[in-house]
């Protein structure tokens, strides 16, 4: 047993130590998929675009293809050449509702939509990866989930691909024993991988609220009930109690970002409306915060006379990393890359990733992989989910060793 756990330690030394040049040998095939799936971007949970352009790239290797029934969602399998466990390997195909405005020469035709969060390249880099991996098949004790999946931005993709079976596909000995993700950046060094054991993105909940009140002429407003004011004593009410109802040490962030009344300057509205996030790093705090929203906006109402409707859209759950993954992915990203390309987060980040409903299940990790522009500095540079940000293409090398490297860490 001593003798083969060496020999499957010596071949997996020599595989890792050529996969960063495996990794720029496809990077043809990674840019012009990429580039593709950039001119024609797609939003929320049905692309037909990518998936097509998915199966057309997947299509020569070796792999057992799955489509989702509800979804535009693609499940590659690739069987090794020995029994063992199963690695699930994620990335997200969706785009946002932008309208590009950068110089690339590829830059979106779809007026109103554009890959401002960089899922073609994780799909790109995905199916690079697959390629590489393909190429170690008979090396592979067990078997590769390539989960491409719509619907990221707000929609639950991985939620529905959860429901239609992506993890239990295989019957419960073929639950993945480990699931990776990563997450490209515009704002961090090219080439640099980031990330951090436990939470390492928030839970994201949609606030919105409707004041009530009763509408009339603005030379009378004691004739009338108006909701202006009571939705604008509720913002600061809703911020008070962020500062007061929630421990410093648990962070949590309240945003209301947008808010709506009447139709013209001389009649007092029927109705004001707030629209917002609740952004939260534990089950407990985002529970009880829900609580105090409710109270916090049905009282500041009352006292205005008003009433108001409380609607609160549950959204993604923590992101949450297992600590022995993370150390996994960091330690592996080290061996591939160097010390200085790897980074521990201090802190998480407050967006939301649903990343998250596969972590809920199984145990992994996502990481952040820079991608700054040549020439720009990452403090300023256009950030994630700004219409004119862009992405060094030359991150994804290193991003397709990753994906494959996670693989083969677990399986050779």
């Amino acid at each position: 047993m001593a003798s083969s756990d060496s020999r499957s330690a010596t071949l997996l030394a020599a595989v890792l130590s050529g996969l960063a040049a495996e990794a720029r040998r496809v990077q043809p095939r990674t840019v012009a998929l990429r580039r593709a799936l950039h001119r024609r971007p797609e939003i929320g949970l049905d692309l037909p675009v990518a998936r097509d352009a998915i199966l057309t790239e997947l299509a020569d290797l070796p792999l057992r293809l799955h489509l989702g029934r509800e979804v535009s969602s693609v499940v590659g399998v690739l069987e090794g050449g020995r029994p063992g466990p199963t690695v699930l390997l994620r990335a997200d195909m969706d785009a946002l509702p932008l309208q590009e405005d950068t110089a690339v020469e590829f830059r979106s035709k779809t007026d109103g939509a554009m890959h401002a969060c960089g899922h073609d390249t994780h799909v790109a880099m995905l199916a690079s990866a697959a390629r590489v991996l393909a190429n170690h098949r008979e090396d592979l004790g067990g078997r590769v989930l390539f989960m491409f999946q719509p619907g990221e931005e707000g929609f639950h993709g991985a939620r529905h691909m959860i429901s239609d079976g992506l993890l239990d596909r295989h019957g419960p000995a073929g639950l993945p024993k480990a699931a990776y993700a990563l997450h490209i950046s515009a704002t961090l060094p090219s080439g640099e991988v980031h990330t951090r054991p436990g939470p390492i993105m928030a839970a994201a909940d949609v606030l919105r609220v409707t004041v009530v009140g009763r509408g009339g002429h603005a030379s009378a407003p004691h004739d009338a009930v108006d909701p202006v004011p009571a939705a604008a004593a509720m913002v600061g009410a809703l911020q008070t109690m962020m500062t007061r109802k929630v421990d410093t040490h648990q962070p949590a962030v309240l945003t209301i970002a947008r808010i709506t009344a009447g139709t013209t300057n001389n009649i007092i509205p029927e109705t004001a409306e707030l629209e917002g996030t609740l952004r939260t790093m534990s089950e407990p705090v985002r529970l009880a915060l829900r609580e105090e929203i409710r109270r916090v906006c049905r009282h500041t109402a009352l006292a205005h006379d008003c009433t108001a409707r409380v609607d609160i859209e549950p959204g993604y759950p923590v992101t949450v990393n297992d600590p022995a993954a993370a150390t996994t992915l960091g330690d592996l990203a080290t061996r591939l890359f160097g010390a200085r390309k790897v980074a521990t987060m201090p802190t998480p980040i407050m967006g939301a990733e649903d990343f998250a409903y596969v972590l809920e299940r199984v145990p992994g990790a996502l990481a952040f992989l820079g991608a700054c522009s040549p020439g720009a500095d990452p403090l300023g540079a256009a950030p994630n989910h700004s219409n004119r940000v862009t992405f060094d293409e030359a991150a994804m090398v290193p991003g397709v060793a990753l994906y494959a490297g996670l693989a083969l860490h677990h399986l050779m």
